[in-house]
């Protein structure tokens, strides 16, 4: 069963780093696959003090092993910047970054990022996807041995195994390539999440890993049949995405819907969703990760060090 931990920083004032490093290294501990930073630039509640991209950079530097993703919005940044970003975390982490883009989108964050008047829906849904698009191939612009760095005869890179995006397209013009070298796991981990009907093909066809919300465990059973359908009729490996039910975290509760529905078969694994407050952190890694392991729900360690080996994921889809 993979397993991960969701945490909103958005909507946590005075979050403290040090109690939340200390939660990351036991979930690390307890060999969970992987914690994600929800967050986001258009909050009117949010105190916290951390940018998601950036506490991810800090808790790089304090664990080993566990995969990081953050939430990043495709109406807050340019795909160039943002692909860069990702590429410099997964390397600062040694291959265990993710990004997590959610495909619905928020008015107040819009309005913060020169769309007062926000974006219809359709072409959000068009733009987030020529976004992921260049982001993907930007980060596949470097074939793992293009950097010789070579002084004496003269060269930075073999030129033929750089690879132009030169991307023209309805919202993007992106020519590329990044000025960062390939990623340690080929690239870092897509994750999708806010999914509409209309998103499920794409997401099918690109992403990594997928979040479905919570729901049944026949609900859930029928839409990851679904998505592994899907992803199949556009040529990829049914495994070759996971795809997680995010569950509200409790003690003992989420112990018992967890084995349920992991037993139903009914997703690849679950995203446990914890507000990110000293009590509730406390808690779930005192309580609730000793319970997943005593009911051997939780492996008892990593069998690799990237984020795409702990997720049983291959390379990133690479030319």
């Amino acid at each position: 069963m993979h397993l991960a931990v969701s945490l909103n920083i958005a909507s946590v004032a005075e979050l403290d780093f040090s109690r939340l490093a200390g939660f990351v290294r036991k979930a690390e501990a307890a060999g969970l696959d992987m914690v994600s930073i929800s967050d986001s630039s258009g909050s009117q509640q949010s105190g916290s003090p951390f940018e998601a991209t950036t506490l991810l950079a800090a808790l790089a530097t304090v664990t080993e092993r566990i995969g990081l993703v953050a939430s990043a919005s495709t109406l807050a940044h340019q795909p160039y910047n943002l692909a860069r970003r990702f590429a410099s975390l997964d390397i600062i982490s040694h291959g265990r970054v993710g990004w997590n883009v959610t495909m619905s989108q928020n008015s107040r964050e819009a309005a913060n990022f020169s769309r007062p008047e926000g974006i219809s829906d359709d072409d959000f849904r068009r733009r987030a996807e020529e976004f992921i698009g260049i982001v993907q191939g930007l980060w596949k612009g470097w074939d793992a041995d293009a950097l010789l760095f070579d002084k004496i005869g003269g060269r930075f890179h073999d030129p033929e195994k750089m690879h132009l995006l030169d991307h023209k397209g309805e919202f993007f013009s992106v020519r590329g390539p990044l000025n960062v070298a390939r990623s340690p796991q080929d690239t870092p981990v897509l994750v999708m999440s806010g999914l509409s009907e209309a998103d499920l093909d794409f997401a099918a066809r690109i992403a990594d890993v997928i979040l479905l919300e919570e729901q049944s465990p026949e609900g859930a059973n029928a839409a990851c049949d679904d998505l592994k359908r899907r992803a199949l009729a556009n040529g990829r490996s049914p495994d070759a995405v996971k795809v997680l039910l995010t569950v509200a975290a409790g003690s003992e509760l989420a112990a018992d819907r967890l084995e349920a529905w992991f037993g139903a078969e009914a997703c690849d694994g679950f995203s446990l969703v914890l507000p990110a407050l000293p009590t509730a952190l406390d808690d779930f890694a005192d309580r609730v990760l000793p319970e997943l392991r005593r009911r051997g729900l939780l492996r008892p360690d990593y069998t690799g060090t990237t984020l795409r080996a702990h997720l049983g994921l291959g390379g990133g889809n690479r030319p």
